[in-house]
């Protein structure tokens, strides 16, 4: 019975356990990198460290030993030195440590927003895993809506795997990451768009007015002539699938065509289902994930009869058209903009390389130091501890007179 209710207990757990969305492995090319660059922030720490002369009175005996005589007098004073590293050169060299590691996790974002309408969250979901050759991490990897931060979506997605080990950083991501940041943007109320007037691209103006010519005839000489209302708005949180063959985003949509005379209500044409599918390609840039989309396929449809989405055959390849040309681009300045990677500041990917597989992808890629350890360092520093050694530094050993 015990057995049962250990193993039910286990089973629960499981089947509580938050898969992540996002995995970074550091390989031992980066551990060894990031040692360097450590101690070369020790070096230049130790540059800073003045051994003071000992000077002092042991009953009628005065000594005053300057430094330039402590290679003369080491074996005499071997335990004297003993107790002078201990005193001042080991709590530097510890102080040092604690501040290089520290100022670095400190510049990595956890909860952060991506721009005015979303955040995403990169909370460690357990423990860093280390072995002799990796340091593997699990982040939640999840979008938020930042007017709801307490929203979450539940993750469903293959949990992502990193088997490679010949760059010095791999990061993956899951379905879920890309699914969490447009259902963020769905529940933001981003995935709408409205063309009025001169913003309807002035071809596609004069092809919808002849196709609805029949509608607009028969109506009030104060419409006839006002301006055409084009609005898209996305129906469902759009959904990415992702395969060896590539990534893809799959949305649905609605179209409504209208005239909008001023001062008088709206007066609808149409409305119609749009789908689209769109091609994704995911490049890192500095420690940016960006994202490049290309519209690939493209069909309307009326929702009220079969008759009408064949009336609407001639709007397709014009509509297709004008979201390349007027859609895509708006959208991939956006995305280009990119979301930061959880990697400490001063370190960027560079010669990254994207592979794609079942439900998930990963970029491998080496790292790159553009600020030095020191540089982080001082800039992340309160004001109030700009030079922590005057303060933490022992008084120079001396004996009461």
């Amino acid at each position: 019975m015990a057995l049962f209710g250990a193993l039910f207990v286990a089973l629960l757990a499981g089947a509580q356990a938050e898969l992540s969305g996002c995995k970074i492995r550091v390989t031992s090319k980066a551990l060894e990198l990031v040692k360097q660059e450590g101690l070369r922030f020790l070096e230049q720490e130790l540059e800073t460290i003045t051994i003071p002369d000992l000077r002092g009175r042991e009953g009628h005996f005065y000594y005053n030993i300057s430094e330039k005589v402590y290679e003369f007098l080491s074996t005499f004073i071997t335990s004297g030195m003993r107790f002078l590293l201990n005193q001042q050169i080991c709590p530097v060299l510890y102080h040092a440590g604690m501040v290089l590691l520290n100022s670095l996790l400190d510049t990595v974002p956890v909860r952060s927003s991506v721009d005015e309408l979303v955040g995403i969250d990169y909370s460690l979901l357990k423990d860093p895993v280390a072995s002799d050759s990796n340091l593997d991490m699990e982040f939640r990897g999840a979008f938020f809506p930042l007017a709801e931060g307490n929203w979450s979506l539940l993750n469903r997605a293959v949990e992502p795997q990193l088997q490679e080990a010949e760059r010095m950083v791999y990061v993956a991501f899951s379905e879920f990451f890309f699914d969490s940041a447009m259902e963020s943007y769905f529940r933001a109320g981003a995935l709408q768009l409205s063309l009025v007037g001169d913003k309807v691209p002035h071809d596609l103006d004069m092809l919808l007015r002849a196709t609805y010519f029949g509608s607009i005839v028969l109506l009030s000489p104060a419409v006839i002539d006002s301006p055409l209302k084009l609005e898209l708005r996305v129906l469902a949180p759009p959904r990415c699938t992702i395969k060896p063959s590539g990534t893809t985003v799959s949305v649905t949509a609605s179209v409504t065509i209208a005239l909008v005379p001023p001062d008088l209500p709206e007066v609808q044409l149409s409305s119609m289902i749009m789908d689209a599918r769109l091609s994704a390609k995911m490049a890192l840039r500095g420690k940016a994930l960006r994202t490049q989309l290309d519209l690939r396929r493209f069909r309307i449809y009326s929702n009220q009869s079969a008759l009408e989405s064949l009336a609407l055959i001639p709007l397709q390849a014009p509509l297709k058209t004008m979201l390349q040309i007027g859609v895509m681009p708006m959208l991939n300045e956006r995305m280009w903009r990119g979301v930061q990677i959880p990697l400490p500041e001063g370190m960027n990917f560079v010669r990254e390389v994207v592979t794609n597989h079942v439900g998930f992808l990963t970029i491998g890629a080496d790292l790159h130091f553009a600020k030095g350890l020191r540089e982080v360092i001082e800039k992340n520093r309160p004001a109030n501890t700009r030079d922590p050694l005057a303060s933490s530094a022992p008084p120079p050993s001396t004996a009461a007179a």
